[in-house]
């Protein structure tokens, strides 16, 4: 067990028992992937998803982003401004202390509780020798409001500051790969929307291709700036065009401005109607934020059954078939240049080598192993190139895939020089392994089903006589085994999540 599942065990047998077996789970999944050569060692599934849940706030410069955190948190936590203010992404969380503090970016690459351990490892994969300035990507932020016990938010920098960057974009993929809700801030004071074609393809096109799409919302920030020419349609109108252009053609906005900084509306009728507006939009976000902690545990099953059948149904099929062809080219190129070595060392012995019978045996010999040792020489050069061909090959198709596992690292663990040496396959699998994935599969499901019991009552009996609190399959494996420094007793979990503060309504001067 890596020393990250041993944290996260003892995190949630504190805060969230039902999800321990999972965590287990995935510990299992990761222990078959090395044996087969997907993941590296110390590389963790669980790792690569957040067991808090997490609200990232993504969008152009001077869409409000900060504003809109301010006022969530009812805390100055993030600077504001027309311009482009911050350019690291930075991570708030709750603490205690009453004063803020701002932590470098190390303290999340190196910490396995938050959602960016290891981080800098993907970026420098992105961009060579950028992992080392993580400081200059990240930041940890820390704030007393009440919003974020038992939850993480993200807030990124304008995207269209300098969206030349790999690495920001590497990271902007992290962040929405682990989100629970992704809140896409567009400024409603730019009502044509042309000048941000980047803008819109990496955080429209892309998400439309996601599985979990219905986790991001698009809101059209700072609309009171539109009362002037009272004309708020035809700005809402012009993102949907703009949307569709990028792929989009069905969801919906929603409009918002902060009460903090909103523009006075003069005309007490047009100042209602665009506070009803309002409030029925922030009403339904946050109804949805709410949710986040039900939906949290539904995801993290979710995701372990995906990661399942990525393995299982996807990964290791791909593996093998791009392995089969390999093996079976070069299988037909030694046939095809041994026999010619035979022939030549047979010729040679005949033709070139005196009759007397020591010399004809050692000499003969002396061309039979040359021969052999300029045949092996030749077999190794073209399993390397057969090689390169299959990596070539899965690389295009993890990209197309779009998985976590690493199909590349797992062909080059079975790609050796003498495949045939050893029995068809791929090494690591067996009938054991099958019998695992099989297991966690079903897990999962019925996990997923003791959620529901939870909070569904299909039959419509009478609540009494129900549990107060379901725990999953998943965990009951780990009921009896108690996890080292831990107490047998379960303190509570975090508190209920809060709702967002209503916006006041502004006085008209």
């Amino acid at each position: 067990m890596t020393n990250y599942s041993e944290n996260l065990e003892r995190h949630l047998t504190q805060e969230n028992p039902v999800l321990l077996g999972a965590a287990r789970s995935f510990e299992e999944l990761d222990n078959i992937a090395r044996e087969l050569g997907l993941i590296d060692p110390e590389y963790a599934s669980a790792g690569q998803i957040s067991w808090w849940p997490v609200i990232s706030v993504l969008g152009t410069f001077s869409a409000g982003k900060s504003t809109f955190i301010n006022h969530l948190l009812q805390a100055r936590i993030q600077r504001t401004g027309n311009q482009a203010v911050d350019d690291k992404f930075t991570v708030l969380s709750y603490s205690d202390d009453v004063e803020s503090r701002t932590l470098p970016g190390i303290a999340l690459d190196a910490d396995p509780r938050f959602p960016f351990f290891q981080i800098s490892k993907e970026i420098d994969q992105v961009l060579q020798g950028e992992g080392d300035r993580i400081n200059a990507y990240l930041q940890l932020k820390t704030c007393n409001s009440p919003f974020l016990k038992g939850k993480i938010i993200i807030d990124s920098p304008g995207f269209d500051a300098d969206p030349q960057r790999d690495a920001v974009l590497a990271i902007t993929k992290h962040i929405i790969d682990i989100s629970d809700l992704v809140l896409v801030f567009f400024d409603a004071r730019h009502p044509e929307p042309g000048a941000m074609k980047d803008t819109l393809r990496y955080l429209v096109t892309e998400t439309i291709k996601r599985h979990d799409s219905n986790k991001f919302l698009f809101i059209l920030n700072q609309m009171d700036t539109t009362a002037r020419e009272d004309n708020p349609e035809e700005v809402v109108a012009a993102w949907h065009r703009a949307l569709a252009e990028s792929g989009l053609v069905t969801g919906r906005f929603y409009t918002i401005f902060s009460p903090d900084v909103s523009v006075p509306i003069a005309d007490e009728t047009l100042r209602q109607r665009y506070l009803q507006r309002r409030d029925r939009d922030w009403a339904e976000i946050n109804a949805r934020i709410q949710q986040l902690e039900i939906e949290r545990s539904y995801r993290i099953l979710g995701t372990l059954e995906r990661l399942v059948e990525e393995f299982q149904d996807v990964a290791l099929p791909e593996i093998e078939k791009v392995f089969k062809t390999y093996r079976k080219r070069l299988i037909r190129t030694d046939c095809a240049t041994f026999l010619p070595v035979l022939g030549a060392a047979g010729y040679g012995m005949v033709e070139f080598v005196p009759l007397e019978p020591n010399l004809l045996v050692m000499a003969g010999s002396g061309v039979l192993i040359g021969l052999l040792l300029l045949w092996s020489r030749v077999h190794i050069v073209l399993s390397v190139i057969f090689a390169a061909f299959g990596v070539r090959t899965l690389k295009k198709r993890q990209k197309a895939l779009n998985i976590r596992w690493d199909m590349v690292r797992g062909f080059r663990a079975n790609a050796m020089p003498w495949p045939f040496f050893r029995k068809p396959g791929l090494m690591g699998w067996s009938r054991r392994c099958e019998i695992q994935l099989s297991a966690i599969r079903q897990r999962c499901k019925e996990s997923i089903q003791s959620l529901n019991d939870l909070y569904t009552n299909p039959s419509g009996r009478p609540e009494t006589g129900r549990p107060v609190e379901t725990v999953s399959p998943l965990a009951i494996e780990c009921a009896a085994e108690p996890v080292p420094g831990i107490p047998n007793e379960v303190e509570p979990g975090p508190e209920p999540p809060r709702e967002l503060p209503t916006p006041p309504e502004r006085e008209s001067p």
